[in-house]
């Protein structure tokens, strides 16, 4: 096609509903129903397509909250169903999702929730979301089966060469809230219990680093209590490092806090016992 000829009938047609498409998706977000609805191309009324539009709102809010529901349990729970309702109702507007999966959709809830104003007084919200959601990412993880034979590497390679690989869906969460403890306790059967202890905690300023891995011959994650040199050691490992990089960076004071010191064969024995390993990887020569 020449420079300035007319689209071929094909192409406009697909230019044509593709702009239709867009036209709708913004009619959809509009906060003027009414006006977006006489924008659009159609052969009702701007009444009834804007009832329909309505219609939709509202269905795809309430698919949200409860995708959301699933998602943030422990958030849910300490706002009440109701109120977690709406505000989910109120992300999804904000926040809609550009993927066709609904379990796909609400990771940026956590910081959504920090900035939210009625939320000042719960600033533990937005990590108590993060901790919900590496759950729930880690419980749609792949499966992966541990590797047994290559944990021989670590005794006949360069650690130079070697890569600690954790199974997928294994996350780490600094938090300066006790989110572990806020996680664990609303799973608890004695809840006015152990919401004292997370009370007591919170009053302490104490925070935790939590690692979410699957549990052992299971879908469900599970919650760990970690220490600062396993964390940096474990955020070292998902970012790629080899096993010298890792070693090294757990090494550094600059890097490890809380005085805390790394023992490879310790950790590889509670990484084996829970689960959280994969294998090792050797690069090539």
């Amino acid at each position: 096609m020449s420079l300035g000829a007319k689209p071929s009938a094909p192409v406009a047609a697909v230019t044509a509903e593709a702009e239709r498409q867009l036209s709708l998706l913004a009619a959809l977000w509009s906060t003027d129903a009414a006006a977006a609805a006489s924008n659009l191309p159609c052969r009702e009324g701007p009444v009834s397509v804007a009832r329909g539009l309505s219609a939709y709102r509202t269905n795809a809010g309430a698919n949200a909250a409860r995708a959301l529901e699933a998602a943030y349990p422990t958030v849910q729970a300490l706002i009440g169903a109701d109120d977690f309702r709406r505000l989910a109702q109120d992300h999804w507007l904000q926040a809609a999702s550009g993927r066709g999966d609904l379990a796909e959709w609400g990771g940026a809830l956590g910081c959504w929730l920090d900035t939210h104003p009625a939320l000042v007084d719960w600033p533990y919200l937005g990590d108590c979301a993060r901790l919900d959601w590496a759950v729930h990412r880690c419980e749609c993880a792949a499966d992966a089966v541990l590797d047994a034979d290559s944990i021989a590497r670590l005794g006949d390679t360069d650690p130079q060469r070697l890569h600690v690989e954790l199974r997928p869906g294994v996350a780490v969460l600094r938090s300066r809230w006790p989110v572990a403890m806020l996680h664990e306790a609303h799973r608890q059967a004695d809840l006015p219990s152990a919401l004292a202890s997370v009370r007591d905690a919170l009053a302490l300023g104490v925070g935790e680093t939590a690692l979410v891995a699957r549990a052992v011959g299971g879908w469900r994650a599970q919650v760990h209590r970690i220490d600062a040199v396993t964390a940096t050691w474990t955020e070292h490992l998902l970012a790629g490092a080899s096993l010298t990089e890792a070693l090294s960076a757990v090494g550094d004071p600059t890097e490890v806090t809380e005085g805390a010191v790394f023992d490879l064969a310790t950790w590889l024995a509670c990484a084996l016992r829970e689960g959280w390993l994969k294998g090792i990887r050797v690069d090539p020569d």
